[in-house]
């Protein structure tokens, strides 16, 4: 039985592609453009968005170029610049005036290029979580490619929940299940290149750039920024909070559900300073 999505499907046109978006109320406190990660299509942030449109937000979803709905792009064009330039067109064309970026992983390297390259001066509230911070002399991302290309074959020809949760083993099973559902929609183009893009593609020059009000969270045991890289992230920006949430890996929310909104609530309503 298909696992019920609460957000409104829609589709627009932005950047020469059409996207599909899950549009979560129209809350008064603002709009939030949630961004996804490598293998995430916009139905897996569901259970993030429907807390956030309770707390009076209008919750923007995008199924990032080559996932869920939205057009595969050419071979070549899933650097990070074609992403942010999506975003751009996105919240254009939902005439979006004040928006609040959230991006996990490859969303949270999206947001901080879409900061960066577009309007730089406008300030934006952004909150990155867990953004990959390999790159050129910065060692592999440490998720490999044929693990994702074995999630991805194994979901396309239909996989169970338990082959699933060997990869994300703190998961709730609605999620496992949702995240098999629209797994197989990922492009293995859009996947593979997007991965190579993490090793080839720096994520300090935008990181360096970034101005308050800016928020990073990094899984207290994640792989992806380890305590190491948080002390670069720390060096190269001194500005930009950075904090830990425990008991969570690199799928913070997913892993520590509870934990990840303690933090998050505060930043977005202004009971936290950044």
């Amino acid at each position: 039985m298909a696992i019920e999505i609460s957000g409104r499907s829609r589709f627009v046109r932005a950047n020469g592609l059409r996207h599909h978006v899950l549009d979560y109320g129209r809350g008064d406190k603002g709009t939030i453009v949630m961004l996804p990660g490598i293998t995430s299509p916009a139905a897996t942030a569901d259970f993030l968005a429907v807390p956030l449109s309770k707390m009076g937000f209008r919750v923007v979803v995008p199924d990032l170029r080559g996932r869920g709905q939205t057009d595969i792009a050419p071979s070549g064009q899933y650097r990070i610049e074609d992403y942010a330039a999506d975003v751009a067109g996105l919240i254009d064309a939902f005439d979006i005036a004040d928006e609040i970026v959230i991006g996990h992983s490859l969303g949270a390297r999206i947001a901080a290029a879409y900061a960066v390259l577009h309007d730089p001066e406008k300030p934006r509230r952004l909150v990155l979580v867990d953004p990959p911070t390999s790159g050129p002399g910065r060692g592999p991302y440490p998720t490999s490619r044929d693990s994702f290309l074995t999630q991805l074959n194994e979901a396309k020809r239909g996989s169970s929940v338990e082959e699933a949760r060997r990869f994300y083993p703190k998961w709730p099973e609605r999620e496992l299940r949702l995240r098999l559902d629209v797994l197989p929609s990922c492009d293995e183009t859009a996947v593979l290149e997007t991965h190579a893009g993490f090793e080839s593609e720096d994520f300090f020059p935008f990181w360096a750039k970034l101005k308050r009000p800016a928020i990073l969270l990094r899984g207290a045991e994640s792989p992806v920024v380890p305590p190491s890289a948080a002390a670069d992230l720390a060096a190269a920006n001194p500005t930009i909070p950075i904090i830990a949430i425990p008991g969570a890996g690199h799928m913070i929310p997913w892993d520590n559900f509870r934990g990840f909104f303690e933090v998050l609530a505060p930043v977005l309503t202004g009971g936290r300073k950044h």
